[in-house]
């Protein structure tokens, strides 16, 4: 295997981590809006495929719709930095990657609080493939 194979090879894992965290966004960061909407229509949250509540973690239990409902835009805000991290990943930047890992706790957070097991998933793959990729990073 050639130096330049080495660097194809660490590259696609940049480009895997940035896929995964575009889904990761497209799945649960841009779904925020419309349980947003929901939630301040109905005064509930949405449920899912009839099995849970969509976000409904300790925080939509504890707080007013409202609070609940900023706190929902938050999680989008942050997730669009990731996305952003993940453009800047793809494009082989190791300020990109550094900013993807550094919010990866702040997502956490929100996992957390929203009660989101499959992120937890995403993310520890995230944070692999973005170390696997970090030699090419420039």
């Amino acid at each position: 295997m050639t130096q330049l194979d080495d660097v194809g090879s660490l590259l696609r894992h940049a480009h895997t981590a940035a896929v995964l965290t575009w889904v990761y966004v497209a799945g649960f960061g841009l779904a925020t809006v419309p349980v947003a909407v929901f939630l301040l229509r109905r005064g509930r949250l949405p449920v899912f495929a009839g099995l849970f509540e969509s976000y409904g973690g300790p925080w939509s239990a504890r707080l007013p719709p409202r609070t609940f409902a900023l706190l929902l835009m938050a999680f989008l805000i942050v997730t669009l930095v990731a996305a952003w991290a993940a453009w800047l990943v793809w494009k082989g930047s190791k300020a990109g990657a550094a900013l993807a890992l550094i919010i990866l706790p702040i997502e956490a957070i929100f996992w957390i609080g929203f009660a989101l097991p499959v992120p937890w998933l995403i993310g520890v793959a995230r944070a692999v493939f973005i170390a696997l990729a970090w030699k090419s990073l420039g």
